[in-house]
């Protein structure tokens, strides 16, 4: 699928210490009613989890990091699941040494600070999430 997009707003914020970083990325997708968008984020997690696709067995791998990270960045999109805005959005970490770690961006991520930007976009097309049966994914749907 593809389809042209144009921008619309841009908002930029920080998220409260604690939440969960994927959740509350969400939760301002929600409360700005985005719904096609990218997004951006700087900062640092008390902890993280992130996925790896295995392709093979088509299933999500996940790494737990338990301390404190770095986000050195965070990219990614805003769509729709089910009728709601789900962001997917891929994340690279780093520990006190340096050492960088990354991959899907999953729930289990307190913020410790972080400062965001979503771009909204708006498009003809909705794009929408469905199960890619080839891939085993929730992909964009095609059409």
């Amino acid at each position: 699928m593809q389809a042209e997009i144009k921008p619309l707003r841009t908002i930029m914020g920080r998220l409260a210490q604690g939440a969960d970083l994927l959740g509350a990325l969400e939760e301002q997708c929600r409360l700005h009613n985005i719904t096609l968008g990218e997004i951006r984020a700087i900062g640092a997690v008390t902890k993280a989890r992130v996925g790896y696709y295995q392709q093979d067995i088509q299933k999500s791998m996940f790494l737990d990091l338990n301390r404190p990270m770095e986000i050195l960045t965070l990219i990614g999109n805003v769509s729709l699941k089910d009728g709601q805005p789900m962001v997917h959005a891929h994340v690279t970490l780093s520990d006190e040494e340096g050492r960088a770690f990354g991959g899907h961006l999953a729930a289990g991520a307190p913020v410790f600070a972080c400062e965001f930007v979503i771009q909204e976009c708006q498009s003809a097309k909705v794009f929408q999430r469905a199960l890619d049966e080839e891939t085993g994914l929730f992909l964009w749907a095609k059409g």
